[in-house]
């Protein structure tokens, strides 16, 4: 039996967090809010912003993709 992969996400803010981007949650949320952060080139500021295989999210000079392992 196959899985839909297509609902699998995972929040913003624990993306960030497990990606290693520093600080206490809390931070990275205030880094989020701040508007210092983007998903596919897009300003996003919502902590909960659910996130899919293949986003690319910038954070601090850095810049993420979203693997399908980090989605739980």
């Amino acid at each position: 039996m196959t899985q839909d992969t297509s609902t699998k996400h995972i929040e913003l803010n624990a993306f960030l967090r497990i990606s290693g981007v520093p600080g206490t949650g809390g931070q990275v949320k205030q880094v989020i809010r701040a508007g210092s952060v983007t998903v596919n080139g897009e300003v996003e500021t919502r902590n909960k912003r659910k996130l899919h295989a293949g986003d690319i999210v910038e954070c601090l000079g850095k810049r993420y993709e979203v693997k399908a392992e980090k989605i739980r």
